[in-house]
């Protein structure tokens, strides 16, 4: 019998150690980043809004 898995929670924890030595990220890149997460959010609110039509 197959099982079907209607949702999936997932939770990530993301820290930034300054005592790493990386090179600290430069501001285009930190301007991707927010617009990454700018269009995550703006898919996820899209797929909220689907879930609530049905």
């Amino acid at each position: 019998m197959p099982i079907e898995i209607k949702e999936l929670h997932i939770k990530i924890n993301v820290s930034e150690n300054s005592n790493s030595g990386a090179k600290p990220a430069s501001t285009s890149s930190s301007t991707n980043d927010k617009d990454s997460v700018a269009e995550c959010v703006e898919q996820v609110m899209k797929i909220i809004e689907r879930k609530k039509e049905r």
